[in-house]
């Protein structure tokens, strides 16, 4: 999967990082190397199906979509 980012200085040193796709999806490290590690950790945590999430009402139809 390839996603966008924004890599961005921070005024009080280090890098933000920001992916677009996914709201909220956010990190930072001290150095760019850092940063991109960060949120690569940040990416997968994010996008990792929580256990909860398969917890619908009985009557819900699930449906797979191709984009």
């Amino acid at each position: 999967m390839k996603l966008n980012v924004i890599l961005e200085p921070s005024d009080e040193g280090g890098y933000t990082v920001v992916v677009p796709a996914l709201p909220g999806c956010i990190s930072e490290g001290d150095t760019r190397e850092e940063a991109l590690k960060n949120i690569r950790e940040a990416i997968e945590l994010y996008l990792e199906p929580v256990e909860d999430d398969r917890t619908f009402a009985p009557d819900v139809e699930s449906l797979e979509l191709t984009v």
